[in-house]
């Protein structure tokens, strides 16, 4: 491996799976599916690698020294001498590792180069090339909400146009897993979280992202408990246009998203393509008489659009709610950029799926519709619920994260027909209703065992909605306080409206 002129090793001199990466002592903190991924691919190319890990699953702390690294495992809130002694020349952190977190200080402290996953893959991104000789294209999404649906749709979409694509990153598959595939992709579309930006806007040089496109959907608060504050939290996910060669994509709706793409280094020729729900200009994606058009990526785009779908044969898919509408435009704009047709992405709207607990109808019973959008984990997405169902019955509460939620029940609140709270921060949100929307009927469930929670919140429920209501459950809050997971959370819920109104009561699939 080269060195400079101090002896150090040269990190620039890593930008390719088949550069000189034999001895490098990494340190990988976490050992999640991540940290798994990222400590598999070092030992494979032929790094020194120490997991540090606070517990370790039994399955892959059983691997890593199949793989031929080495594991320790143990408690985090001090450096662990086994770390120091390691002397790392990089540290590869997975995404739950904050910035205040000891581990993370002592890095910076100690002046190692500290890297996410994601960084770790662009070097390495050309073990497996297309037939042209080069790497996948990379597209990026990121956002407040709808990463996920937005990173399904858009591979879905290329998928329909015959490329090799894949969803990877954040959604739940490691970059790096797709990076080692034999068989290869034209376009990888990476989710990324606030958490992996930040260590991505660290990256310099050959570790600098340059991806094909790139969106921020969406800013609101959240995650601020890991970031330390919204400004923060606002440049992490402005890292993901940094570097863009194609285009930026942003929601012409949301200002900020606007501001991160005029303040974003880009390669000279990338171009800003705006969505949202109206008309859309002529390097825009959005929506006239009720037809999804494109007006960014045709020769006449000044004079026509194309036509890429219809909000009449979204809606007959359970896809028109104006916020996945939205989604939509911006999966359709990255799509469009690889020059997918307008009829291939009609063909994947066609058999595309929300995924569960995602405004998921449970059930309909004595014409009440009961909606499962556990995943609405923060009051952005749930505002965007809200916005859906006007008039419903709001199931809210959980775990908020430090995110104060008073704007949304300022916003929100006074249109429901009634709040049944759930989760140890009921007070906060009682205080927000008390505030912001008094006349709305509240409704507390008391600390109630997890396997209670749900079916109390139903029978209130069916008490209050009357035939045409809807019951929606869009918490604006974290799960980990009474449940596993938002799944989890979803779940419950369903089963108990099952039981309460029976199998015959949920809608076909």
């Amino acid at each position: 491996m080269s060195r400079g002129a101090d002896g150090e090793r040269d990190l620039d001199a890593l930008g390719s799976w088949h550069a000189d990466w034999t001895g490098l002592r990494v340190a990988v903190l976490g050992l999640s599916m991540t940290g798994f991924s990222a400590a598999d691919t070092l030992a494979e190319l032929g790094a020194e690698v120490l997991v540090v890990t606070e517990r370790a699953a039994e399955e892959y702390a059983r691997l890593v020294p199949v793989i031929g690294a080495r594991l320790w495992e143990g408690p985090l809130y001090t450096v662990p001498a086994e770390l120091v002694d390691f002397a790392p020349e990089v540290i590869v952190a997975s995404p739950g590792f904050a910035p205040h977190h000891p581990l993370i200080v002592w890095a910076q402290e100690q002046g190692v180069a500290l890297w996410g996953d994601i960084e770790l893959a662009w070097r390495v991104r050309d073990k497996v090339l297309r037939p042209d000789g080069t790497p996948a294209e990379w597209l990026l999404i990121t956002g407040t909400n709808g990463k996920t649906t937005t990173t399904q749709l858009t591979a879905s979409m290329l998928v329909a146009g015959g490329l090799r694509a894949a969803p990877v990153g954040n959604i739940g598959v490691p970059v790096l897993d797709a990076i080692r595939d034999p068989a290869g992709f034209d376009a990888l579309v990476v989710e990324l979280s606030s958490h992996q930006l930040w260590y991505l806007a660290r990256a310099t040089g050959v570790g600098a992202l340059v991806p094909w496109a790139s969106v921020c959907l969406n800013l609101a608060d959240d995650h601020l408990e890991w970031h330390g504050s919204f400004r923060a939290y606002r440049d992490a996910k402005a890292a993901v246009y940094q570097g863009t060669r194609i285009a930026c994509v942003y929601n012409k709706a949301d200002i900020a998203t606007r501001e991160m793409v005029e303040e974003a280094d880009v390669v000279e020729g990338c171009r800003a393509i705006g969505f949202d729900l109206g008309v859309p200009g002529p390097s825009d994606v959005g929506v006239v008489d009720g037809i999804v058009v494109d007006r960014a990526f045709l020769d006449d785009r000044h004079t026509s659009a194309l036509e890429l779908t219809t909000v009449a044969d979204l809606a007959r898919n359970g896809l028109a709610a104006p916020h996945i509408v939205q989604n939509i435009l911006a999966a359709a704009a990255l799509a469009r950029s690889l020059d997918v047709a307008p009829a291939a992405i009609a063909e994947s709207l066609e058999t595309f799926r929300l995924d569960p607990h995602r405004i998921e109808i449970v059930a309909i019973a004595d014409g009440v519709t009961w909606v499962d959008d556990s995943k609405a984990t923060n009051p952005h997405a749930a505002a965007s619920s809200l916005a859906a169902f006007p008039g419903a019955v709001w199931i809210v509460g959980g775990l908020l994260k430090g995110v104060d939620i008073s704007d949304l029940v300022a916003a929100r609140g006074a249109g429901v027909k009634a709040a049944i709270v759930i989760g140890v921060e009921r007070e906060t949100i009682a205080g927000a209703f008390a505030r912001h929307a008094p006349a709305i009927p509240l409704f507390e469930v008391d600390d109630a065992q997890t396997e209670d929670v749900m079916a109390q919140v139903v029978e209130l429920a069916a008490e209050i909605a009357r035939d045409g209501d809807v019951v929606l459950l869009a918490p604006a809050a974290a799960s980990f306080d009474q449940f596993t997971s938002y799944a989890d959370r979803g779940t419950r819920f369903a089963e108990a409206v099952q039981r309460r109104f029976g199998p015959e009561t949920r809608p076909a699939q």
